[in-house]
């Protein structure tokens, strides 16, 4: 088995290592520092679980690794519909693209039966640019319960979780599914493969949707959005329309509010992706975790004013993130 790893970031490299321990022909396709310090030193793994170090070749040009047979995709979703330079030397006919993502995913509709089945949502696949990039039929959905972080270049820290639920868009036990599965679980992880991964989506997304933009908005962190009462009403009502609209395409989350709220207190004052993203100044994650779920309420003419306001003020805030950065690498005369 052959695994590239692109975008080796905190979840990308973690995953890397943790294949690399397997004994799986893995390599790591990073940048900068990260890189050189990965070249230098392998990955250090600083985990509750036990430290260790894996040393996977790495580099910033896929052409140096050929095809493999699957591409393990650590690169936020908005990266997606420009990521062929990177993607595209590493394909063969039957390479599969594992998509590790937040919110819904391009793929969403492939393979689904159903009214829908083959639509293409506009938030996240604007004018069929990420489709185009990466076919649905080579994509394995990846749900990720499992928080790491960049310590330091070539350094991960493992907070907590090592679940990367893994699955079809049609919903079969494949034997690609269930040969990287083996793979994981022989690096530590868990990895199950599920025949209805949209419901792994839909739970996850019932957090993103609402802590992530609030975050975002407050500059607060998750344990101080749930001790807020108002922000925590807002919590709860994000939550209850995010269910409506993943009801309204048939899916029911086999989870409570209450139960998601708990998770998230837990977490303690951690810091969402998308604020972490807004403090260092990147692109905000928020078309796949909340756009989409709007676009899909429309679709499914479902109500959600809660989601619809919070996306329109988090939509400015983005366009001002993005405005920011732009100007940031004009450089001075």
């Amino acid at each position: 088995m052959r695994v590239a790893v692109v975008g080796a970031g905190a979840i990308g490299a973690y995953v890397g290592a943790a294949l690399d321990r397997a004994g799986v022909d893995v390599h790591l396709v990073a940048r900068g520092a990260h890189l050189e310090a990965i070249r230098r030193d392998g990955v250090r793994v600083l985990s509750p679980r036990g430290d260790f170090t894996a040393r996977p070749p790495a580099t910033d040009d896929p052409a140096e690794i050929g095809p493999v047979d699957y591409v393990f995709l650590g690169l936020k979703a908005n990266a997606y519909a420009a990521s062929g330079p990177l993607v595209h030397p590493l394909v063969k006919d039957d390479t599969a693209v594992i998509a590790a993502q937040n919110g819904i995913p391009w793929w969403y509709f492939h393979g689904l039966p159903g009214p829908f089945e083959g639509y293409r949502i506009e938030s996240i696949d604007p004018g069929g640019a990420v489709t185009a990039t990466l076919p649905p039929e080579r994509a394995i959905g990846c749900v990720v319960y499992a928080a790491t972080e960049i310590e330091s270049p070539g350094v991960v820290r493992h907070l907590e979780g090592t679940r990367f639920s893994i699955g079809e868009p049609n919903g079969t036990i494949s034997g690609r599914c269930s040969a990287f599965s083996e793979a994981m679980v022989a690096g530590g992880l868990k990895c199950p493969v599920e025949a209805d991964l949209r419901n792994d989506i839909w739970i996850k997304l019932m957090g993103n949707i609402a802590f992530n933009p609030i975050s975002a908005l407050t500059r607060a962190t998750m344990l101080e959005i749930c001790n807020h009462r108002e922000t925590r009403e807002l919590v709860i009502s994000m939550m209850r329309e995010t269910l409506d609209v993943a009801a309204s395409l048939g899916c029911r989350p086999e989870i409570s509010i209450e139960r998601r709220l708990a998770g998230a207190e837990r977490a303690g004052d951690h810091k969402t992706s998308t604020l972490q993203d807004l403090e260092k100044g990147k692109p905000l994650e928020l078309d796949v975790i909340l756009s989409a779920v709007v676009e899909l309420a429309d679709l499914t003419s479902t109500r959600v004013p809660t989601l619809r306001a919070i996306n329109a003020v988090a939509d400015i805030l983005n366009e001002k993130a993005l405005e920011a950065a732009g100007k940031a690498a004009v450089p001075t005369p």
